[in-house]
C-alpha cells in the first residue's frame, strides 16, 4: 500500500533520571491513535524520556459526509475511517523516529498501542476489513465506526430498555445507560440497517485490537474496550445470549464476532511479524502488547497508577479516569472495570463527548474576519488571540452561560441526543465573552462529575489533566476555580502516548529491559508535573454561584422528558 499524506515531527524533551538497574539503553515504541491523526513516540526506558516523536494526519481524516472516492452522501450522526490510514501512520511514522532517533533497532524490546474507541469495524476471519473488499465499498456499514458515530442512538435507547426491563445485572456497571458511541448499538444497526454484511462478518472488532492483530498475527481482545464499550465483565463475560437475542434474534451469535479470550491492557500479544518488521525497520519478535483506549493510556502516562486520583485526559472530547479497589455503581458513568487500565484495581471511566471540538466548531464558525486579521497580524492563532481577551474579563461579566453538550451528554445523562445551549446573549456580547463561557462549561461539566462519583461513593483526592487542551493557562485556571481543586499538569506532553509506550515495556517484561508492572513503569518513565494550578477564592466564589445556575439547566434542558431540546432533535430528524 502505497502511504499518503505527511508526518510532522514533534519536539521532545524530558529530564534526565538513572536507571535503577544500570546497562544498556532499551527503548519502546509508542503509538497513539486520535480522532484525526496517528502518532509514533520513541521513549528510552530508563527516564521516559522522549527521543523522537512524529504525527501522521490521516488523508481521509473523519468521513462524516460520503465515503472516499463515493458520491453517496451518509446521513446525520454517522462518522466514519479508513483503517488504510491507520496503517499509514504507522509505515511512516515509525521508521521516522526509528531514523531521527538514530537508535539500534535491536535495543527496541517493546510496542504499545492506544486507539480511539469505541472505533470498530466488521472484518473476514482472517482480520482482512469489509471495507477494503471490492462488494462492499461502497456499503457505509463495512467501515469503520468512529468513536463519535452517533446513529446508534436508537439502537442504544432500545438497548437500555430491555436491560432494565429484563433486569440485566451489566446495567447498573455503566450507570444505568448503554452509550450510542459504543460497540453492541453499532453491531445491532449494521444488522438492523444491513444484515447480509452483518452475516458476512466474522469479527467485530476494535481498532486498537485489531492493528495489534495486524502488527503480530494473534487476535486478542484487550480489557479496557471490551469491559468500557463492550459490557464485557471479567467475572461475567459478554451480555448473555438471551439477552441479545431480546434485542434481536440475529444478535444472539454477537459473542462469536467478538473474538477469543480478554486480556489486560499491555500483556504481550505476541512478536512483531517479520512482513511488519521489515516494513517498519524493526526485528522481528519485538514485543508488541495488548491495546487500550487512547484515553485510558494517557491514565499511567500522566503517572496516575493509585486509587483516588482523577486524570482528564483533555482533547477533542476529555475522558475522565479515576481507580479504586472496590466495585461501585454510579449513576450515569460511563463503566467500571476490573484491570481495565491498571491492574488489580477498578477503573471508572467518565467523560464529556466535545471540548475542543466545541472551541475549534466556534473559531470554525462564529468569529468575524476581523479577528483573524488581527490573529495573523500578531503572529497567534485565533484560539491564542481569543483567550488572551477571555482572560480580562472577570467569572460571569459577559451575563453568558453554556451547557457543554455540543456532541451529547456523556456524564451524566448519557444521551446523545442533547445539544448545547448558550445563554444570555446582548447586542454588546463579544466573540471573546463567547469563548470562555465556553471553556466555563467544560469546567462546569468537569465539576458535575466530580460530584457524580463522590455521591455515588468513590472519592476523588486529586486531579492530574494531561491532552493537548493543557496548553490553555486560562482553561486551567478555569477548572481549577470552578472545581475549587488544585490542577496538575501532566510532565508528558504528549500523556497516551507515552502510556502506549510505558504498555510496550510491560509486553517486553522486565527479564527483557522493560518492566513488570505498570506502576514500576510509572515510577520510572513519568516526569514530574509541568506546573499546578490553585483554586482563587474570588473566582471560585462567582462560579460557585454560576454553577448552581448551571446544575438549574442541566434539570431543565437534560433531565426534564419535556426538553425542547429533545423536540427539536426530534423535529430536526424528520426534516
Amino acid at each position: 500500500m502505497q502511504a499518503q499524506g505527511r508526518a510532522t515531527a514533534i519536539p521532545a524533551t524530558h529530564s534526565p533520571r538513572a536507571h535503577p538497574t544500570g546497562g544498556a539503553d532499551r527503548y519502546v515504541i509508542g503509538l497513539d491513535f486520535g480522532t484525526e491523526s496517528g502518532r509514533a513516540v520513541l521513549v528510552r526506558l530508563r527516564d521516559g524520556a522522549p527521543l523522537a516523536a512524529a504525527v501522521y494526519p490521516y488523508p481521509d481524516g473523519v468521513i462524516d459526509t460520503q465515503l472516499p472516492g463515493g458520491e453517496a452522501k451518509l446521513p446525520p450522526d454517522w462518522a466514519l475511517q479508513n483503517p488504510h490510514d491507520w496503517l499509514a501512520a504507522i509505515t511512516v511514522t515509525v521508521p521516522q523516529v526509528l531514523r531521527e532517533a538514530g537508535v539500534d533497532p535491536a535495543h527496541v524490546i517493546g510496542i504499545g498501542c492506544a486507539f480511539t474507541a469505541c472505533t470498530v469495524l466488521p472484518t473476514t476471519s482472517d482480520g482482512t476489513p469489509l471495507c477494503l473488499l471490492d462488494r462492499y465499498v461502497n456499503q457505509p456499514h463495512a467501515w469503520p465506526k468512529l468513536w463519535k458515530h452517533h446513529a446508534a442512538q436508537p439502537q442504544a435507547d432500545r438497548l437500555n430498555a430491555v436491560a432494565h426491563a429484563r433486569g440485566e445485572a451489566f446495567i447498573a456497571r455503566y450507570g444505568g445507560k448503554v452509550s450510542a458511541e459504543w460497540l453492541i448499538p453499532k453491531a445491532w444497526q449494521i444488522l438492523q440497517e444491513a444484515p447480509a454484511l452483518y452475516a458476512a462478518a466474522a469479527r467485530i472488532i476494535e481498532g486498537g485490537d485489531w492493528l495489534v492483530w495486524q502488527l503480530c498475527g494473534n487476535e486478542t481482545r484487550n480489557a479496557c474496550a471490551a469491559g468500557y464499550k463492550a459490557c464485557w465483565n471479567r467475572a461475567e463475560g459478554y451480555p448473555n445470549a438471551a439477552f441479545l437475542a431480546a434485542l434481536h434474534p440475529d444478535l444472539a451469535d454477537l459473542a462469536s464476532k467478538l473474538g477469543p479470550g480478554v486480556t489486560p491492557p499491555g500483556t504481550r500479544a505476541g512478536g512483531l511479524t517479520a512482513q511488519w518488521a521489515a516494513q517498519l525497520g524493526l526485528r522481528p519478535g519485538t514485543a508488541v502488547g495488548t491495546a487500550i483506549i487512547d484515553a485510558h493510556a494517557g491514565t499511567p502516562g500522566s503517572g496516575v497508577v493509585e486509587p483516588g486520583v482523577m486524570a482528564l485526559v483533555m482533547g477533542t472530547s476529555t475522558c475522565h479516569m479515576l481507580m479504586a479497589a472496590t466495585e461501585v455503581p454510579v449513576t450515569g458513568i460511563s463503566g467500571v472495570v476490573a484491570d481495565g487500565i491498571v491492574p488489580g484495581l477498578f477503573g471508572y471511566e467518565a467523560g464529556q463527548a466535545a471540548v475542543g471540538d466545541m472551541f475549534a466548531w466556534f473559531v470554525d464558525n462564529s468569529v468575524p474576519a476581523a479577528y483573524a486579521e488581527a490573529a495573523a497580524a500578531a503572529g497567534v492563532s485565533l484560539h491564542t488571540l481569543l483567550t488572551t481577551r477571555a482572560a480580562a474579563a472577570a467569572p460571569g461579566a459577559s451575563g453568558l452561560l453554556a451547557l457543554d453538550w455540543w456532541n451529547g451528554c456523556r456524564t451524566p445523562l448519557v444521551d446523545a441526543d442533547l445539544s448545547g445551549v448558550l445563554l444570555g446573549y446582548t447586542l454588546r456580547t463579544r466573540p471573546e465573552e463567547i469563548y470562555r463561557a465556553l471553556i466555563e462549561a467544560t469546567a462546569y461539566g468537569t465539576r458535575l462529575i466530580i460530584e457524580t462519583f463522590e455521591t455515588g461513593g468513590v472519592p476523588v483526592t486529586r486531579l492530574v489533566a494531561g491532552g493537548g487542551l493543557t496548553a490553555n493557562p486560562l482553561l486551567l485556571q478555569i477548572y481549577a476555580d470552578v472545581t475549587g481543586r488544585e490542577i496538575a499538569v501532566a510532565g508528558a506532553g504528549a500523556a497516551s502516548a507515552l502510556g502506549a509506550a510505558m504498555l510496550g515495556a510491560t509486553a517486553a517484561g522486565a527479564a527483557a529491559g522493560g518492566y513488570a508492572t505498570l506502576a514500576a513503569a510509572a515510577g520510572q518513565m513519568v516526569p514530574p508535573p509541568l506546573a499546578v494550578y490553585h483554586p482563587q477564592p474570588a473566582a471560585q466564589t462567582r462560579y460557585d454561584a454560576l454553577y448552581a445556575v448551571y446544575r438549574q439547566l442541566v434539570g431543565l434542558f437534560g433531565q426534564d422528558e419535556g426538553s425542547v431540546l429533545r423536540t427539536l432533535r426530534r423535529l430536526r430528524t424528520a426534516a
